[in-house]
């Protein structure tokens, strides 16, 4: 039974990612049914104030040995390491040790993989870290397509606002689904979000300048809209398609009809972002033949369907 909770804080503790797992654990709703949580702050040195940003702190009241005996112990971002406090580590140990889970919020995750947590397990954390978690910890399987992972006794999230995510996820799983919508309509979240980080992910164009392939490139961009070939776009190069399209693969990383298929999304988002145009007419000037084909495209590289992303990020 979820009852004990506890933030363990180290370094400079991100505000708003320890905010989260406060604001889900830690206030007192049983006048709305929710269920009350013992609510523990720790730290490697109690009473010691950590620092917060912008000249503001906290000050953690309990110690490790009170957080080992924590149903759940949250480690909010802060730091991507490498050098976490060896007692640090073994707490976090020590806590799945005794039967308990651990929450991570955005770069948490690095905590919990150099405690060898993540080894073997799917975790996620801020698509900015993905990259760099995968390498410090590469025995760990690194998704950053979603908002949170469940591995057994290890959850973690990606950045920021997805440990709301993931902490109503563990009130649902643990009380289920009314207790958690309870929490989510007193600080006006929805309970439960569709899509993943995808649709927050800016995908640059890959920087390409050997033997012509950055210009073409840049024509593929401007001529989105256009029946773009790999026979004509070999013909530019001059090469023969075979050719082109394996050279292409080892120049941008994927082949050239998954590259124009992403870029044309990701233009789409644009238009779906900054004008009014009807969805069939942002297919077109993004190359898709139809609204139908966009709404597949779409749904594959950003997670959620064109209308709900106009929606969520559209600037008029």
């Amino acid at each position: 039974m979820l009852k004990t909770v506890a933030a363990l804080l180290y370094g400079k503790v991100a505000l708003f990612e320890f905010g989260v797992v406060n604001e889900v654990f830690g206030l007192d709703r049983t006048d709305d049914g929710v269920p009350s949580f013992e609510f523990l702050i720790g730290s490697t040195e109690p009473g010691t104030p950590l620092s917060i940003g912008n000249g503001a702190y906290v000050v953690p009241p309990h110690s490790l040995d009170d957080c080992l005996r924590a149903d759940l112990v949250c480690i909010p971002g802060g730091s991507t390491g490498p050098d976490f406090p060896p007692e640090i580590l073994a707490t976090l140990r020590g806590v799945v040790d005794n039967g308990g889970r651990v929450l991570t919020v955005c770069s948490g995750a690095f905590a919990a993989g150099a405690a060898g947590l993540l080894d073997g397990r799917r975790c996620t954390t801020h698509w900015r870290f993905g990259t760099a978690l995968a390498e410090a910890y590469p025995q760990a399987v690194v998704d950053t397509d979603v908002l949170f992972v469940d591995d057994g006794p290890i959850t973690t999230s990606a950045g920021t606002a997805a440990g709301i995510d993931a902490s109503l996820h563990l009130v649902r799983e643990e009380f289920g689904p009314e207790v958690a919508n309870r929490i989510a309509r007193r600080m006006v979240v929805p309970p439960h979000r569709d899509g993943g980080q995808r649709q927050f992910v800016e995908a640059p164009v890959p920087q390409c300048d050997s033997d012509g392939f950055g210009a073409t490139l840049a024509w593929m961009l401007e001529n989105l809209d256009q029946d773009i070939s790999v026979d004509a776009l070999a013909e530019r190069m001059r090469m023969s398609p075979r050719t082109f399209a394996r050279r292409f693969v080892d120049e941008v990383g994927v082949s050239p009809h998954k590259w124009l298929t992403e870029q044309r999304v990701l233009h789409a988002r644009r238009l779906l972002e900054s004008t009014s145009l009807p969805v069939d007419d942002v297919a077109g000037q993004a190359g898709f033949a139809s609204a139908t084909l966009l709404r597949h495209h779409f749904n594959a590289v950003v997670g959620v369907t064109p209308t709900v992303y106009r929606r969520r990020f559209a600037s008029h």
